[in-house]
């Protein structure tokens, strides 16, 4: 038995439409916590066919005034970056569940609403920043600078060191019916002029003694704190790239003979490299090799990230002149993606 249009329930369809905005809600929650969990163990994460959240390091500062800045890691955004390069699709089907062909599908279907979204209004991404589109309809970022997304930072904040002020405690002694009868009057007079000097003299070297053991100990404490605060986070990045492991099933077998191995830059050697994608498969990287070196490019494979990530270059030379020009042919000429990237 079928239905007519006659049959079609209003009711029905206005609770199917309600899901699907909670649906998408829930999706568009999900996956800016995923992006900001994902920035504390990746340089670069990529949300396919929408752009690229990067994050640059900044070491630790002292100003002048005492002010300091712990080691840092800031976010941008790059909007050119939109090839897809797994990471996010992987953690997202590996925290709910999912295959991975579902999860990038709904990935794209969210980006499809962030695109529809930011026509009119501002996307904020929870932890990271802001996205809005300025008076050339050019996206513009705002990341929020309070996140740090350095690890090894974990638990360390900005202060400011107040300098220490010198006090000269001043003690009036009063004379006692004692003092009188121990002293007789010639006596008592050249005493009273040496006494006090002898005792403003001990009691400011007692200031001084105590103020310097109060910034030794102070200082002391300081350095055992930041101690355990870089062990707690060094566990915790342990933890996390523990945890960051993907479940692509099994693949078939295939034999590949590859004279490509990944690169290792010797000790006073500084490459610059522009490059192409990272990939968690040597197989993957080797034929991101093979395609470019085909295309005409001098590909070569860049030293692995910290977090095992094979990279893929355009092209790895010796001047940062020459690998400047190449990213900006790439990006402004080609509108290929692409970014920097310097090997010590």
């Amino acid at each position: 038995m079928g239905f007519t249009n006659e049959d079609t329930n209003p009711e029905i369809d206005f609770a199917s439409e309600k899901y699907d905005i909670i649906l998408l809600l829930l999706i568009d929650m999900q996956l800016t916590r995923y992006i900001q969990e994902l920035l504390y163990q990746h340089e670069c994460v990529t949300v396919p066919y929408f752009g690229a959240f990067l994050t640059r390091s900044y070491e630790a500062h002292v100003s002048v005034n005492g002010y300091f800045s712990p080691p840092r890691k800031e976010v941008n955004f790059n909007q050119l970056l939109t090839a897809n390069d797994g990471v996010l699709a992987h953690y997202f089907a590996q925290k709910e569940g999912l295959s991975y062909e579902h999860a990038l599908r709904l990935i794209e279907k969210e980006v499809s609403s962030w695109k529809r979204r930011l026509q009119t209004q501002t996307l904020r991404f929870s932890g990271v920043g802001e996205l809005r589109l300025n008076k050339e309809r050019k996206i513009e970022f705002l990341p929020w600078g309070k996140v740090n997304f350095d690890l090894n930072s974990f638990g360390l904040s900005s202060f400011q060191k107040n300098p220490l002020i010198k006090t000269t405690i001043l003690n009036s002694m009063e004379n006692s019916t004692k003092e009188d009868l121990m002293f007789t009057p010639e006596k008592k007079k050249s005493a009273s002029k040496k006494s006090p000097l002898l005792r403003y003299a001990a009691i400011g070297i007692i200031g001084v003694a105590l103020l310097s053991a109060a910034y030794y100990f102070s200082d002391q404490y300081v350095t055992q704190e930041r101690i355990l605060a870089q062990e707690k986070a060094q566990q915790k990045i342990e933890k996390n790239v523990q945890e960051a492991t993907f479940d692509l099933g099994t693949l078939n077998t295939i034999e590949v003979t590859v004279d490509a191995t990944p690169a290792v830059v010797p000790p006073d050697q500084v490459y610059y490299s522009v490059i192409a994608g990272s990939f968690r498969s040597l197989d993957n990287a080797e034929k991101k090799v093979r395609q470019l070196i085909d295309e005409g490019y001098p590909a070569a494979l860049a030293a692995v990230n910290p977090n095992g990530l094979y990279r893929v270059a355009y092209g790895r030379y010796d001047s940062k002149k020459e690998a400047i020009n190449m990213l900006y042919f790439l990006k402004y000429t080609l509108e290929e993606d692409a970014w920097y990237l310097e090997e010590k």
